[in-house]
């Protein structure tokens, strides 16, 4: 394997910053495909996820085969094991777990997730947290659970038990898939390979799905439901967002430990609360100011202080 390259401070800063920006318009293209809070849905989960990940791999593989010839062409040898499976898992258990719950306790579902499963692997693979850490990491939880806590609710008059359980899996795909990206020698490549070998799972979804309405005679919750803006927000999410940030974050997470990268995730509501500020005219009000004062004050203590030395190695 090629030695890595250590990245300047103002490298990782500058990947992080991007990627954490794309996810947070990957979350505003999400919500608006898959809320539960829409009037008529756009697009139904299977053909989000489905478009979503075609998407992502067809701009990647472009990306790839234009890069230069001196460059190694991507082969399966860029690509982990697990990577694209928990790829596929994360976002076909979002999609469905999105237009169960509301997009407030979704995402405070997810990011529970996320934090416990990064933390609890990187614990058991050897790396252990000081006390700032711990703090640091507690705090910006709590300024996060401060910030959605007053929109969590029902959806049509009940939570959905199934939708908690998927978007618990799906945090932890997530944490599982970002905690495998730390081995990556060249991100691009890895994420574009991870993209591309979920296909065949996609293609896999899109025969369930098939067969379950040919041999449905009731109506269920699966059926194919298209429109234009649902399919372009998909590619927009997958063919943008996802793609590219993903490969950043890849990047990124070169000069990131683990637990850093865990509590990082936590600014991505704030993100898109901003970029509502900025793009739509939304009102910047008090309690948001100081959910992102907690956040950011949780994630400095963390960033800024001296990681304990691991045991055993971080890469899974």
């Amino acid at each position: 394997m090629p030695s890595l390259t250590p990245l300047s401070r103002v490298a990782v800063v500058c990947y992080t910053m991007m990627a954490l920006i794309a996810f947070a318009a990957n979350s505003v293209l999400a919500r608006m495909a898959l809320s539960s809070d829409n009037t008529a849905t756009l697009i139904d989960p299977s053909s989000f996820t489905a478009i979503r990940l075609a998407s992502g791999a067809i701009v990647l593989g472009a990306i790839m085969l234009l890069m230069p010839s001196t460059s190694s062409k991507p082969t399966v040898a860029h690509a982990s094991n697990l990577a694209p499976l928990l790829l596929f898992i994360y976002a076909i258990a979002f999609s469905y777990a999105y237009v169960l719950l509301d997009t407030a306790t979704g995402a405070l579902i997810l990011f529970a997730a996320v934090q416990i499963s990064m933390m609890l692997i990187s614990y058991i693979q050897g790396h252990r947290l000081n006390r700032l850490e711990i703090l640091g990491a507690l705090v910006a939880f709590g300024g996060f659970g401060y910030l959605v806590w007053p929109s969590v609710g029902v959806t049509n008059g009940e939570l959905s038990i199934t939708g908690m359980v998927l978007m618990a899996i799906s945090g932890c795909a997530w944490g599982g898939y970002t905690l495998l990206g730390k081995g990556a020698t060249r991100p691009l490549f890895t994420t574009g390979v991870n993209f591309i070998l979920t296909l065949p799972l996609v293609l896999l979804m899109i025969l369930t799905v098939w067969l379950i309405q040919v041999f449905t005679p009731v109506e269920n919750n699966i059926s194919v439901q298209l429109s234009g803006k649902g399919v372009l927000l998909a590619i927009l999410s997958g063919g943008l967002a996802s793609s590219i940030g993903y490969a950043l974050w890849y990047q990124a997470l070169r000069g990131l430990h683990s637990t850093q990268a865990a509590v990082l995730q936590l600014s991505v509501p704030i993100i898109a609360a901003l970029g509502g500020v900025i793009f739509v005219g939304e009102q910047l009000s008090v309690h948001l100011i100081m959910c992102a004062s907690i956040i950011l004050f949780g994630i400095s203590l963390v960033i800024l202080t001296k990681p304990k030395s691991t045991i055993k190695k971080e890469v899974l």
